[in-house]
């Protein structure tokens, strides 16, 4: 299936187009808050391994629906090396199927999944994680390139 296209503001108000990087890996994965607990150690985990995803040729783009400015403070927080996407319209995450039912303390809520995907050079997505842990998701996303890449 082809990655849906979408023209985004990351942390800085720079737009940008999934489609421009095509000829590249990418990493597009949907988080539902800045600077919650399970989204900052999400968002560590692929900070910490950039140097690995960058010499894989993989592009990482965070994507929630807090403001660019919520992006910025979260980014200078935990000192970030990668895009995070503001998405206030929800379209895009709309568009991948990250949005629907959540269940927390035993309430059921609307809100955007954790979900991740994984686009080849050609726009395709290779790779749909739900469920993953967020402690190891870079390695894991790294690991699935490096047997992509070899087939």
């Amino acid at each position: 299936m082809n990655a849906p296209n979408f023209t985004l503001p990351d942390q800085n108000g720079t737009l940008h187009t999934l489609s421009d990087y095509n000829g590249q890996w990418r990493i597009v994965y949907f988080y539902p808050k800045d600077k919650t607990p399970t989204c900052t150690t999400e968002a560590c985990n692929f900070r910490d391994h950039m140097n690995e995803l960058t010499n894989q040729g993989i592009r990482v783009f965070g994507i929630s629906a807090d403001s660019v400015r919520s992006h910025k403070l979260f980014e200078k927080k935990i000192d970030l090396n990668f895009l995070l996407l503001s998405d206030e319209s929800r379209e895009t995450i709309k568009n991948y199927n990250a949005w629907g039912p959540k269940t927390l303390f035993g309430n059921i809520f609307t809100g955007i999944l954790r979900k991740t995907f994984l686009i080849n050079p050609d726009g395709t997505i290779v790779k749909e994680y739900e469920n993953m842990n967020v402690s190891s998701h870079a390695q894991e996303i790294i690991h699935d390139v490096k047997t992509y890449t070899q087939k």
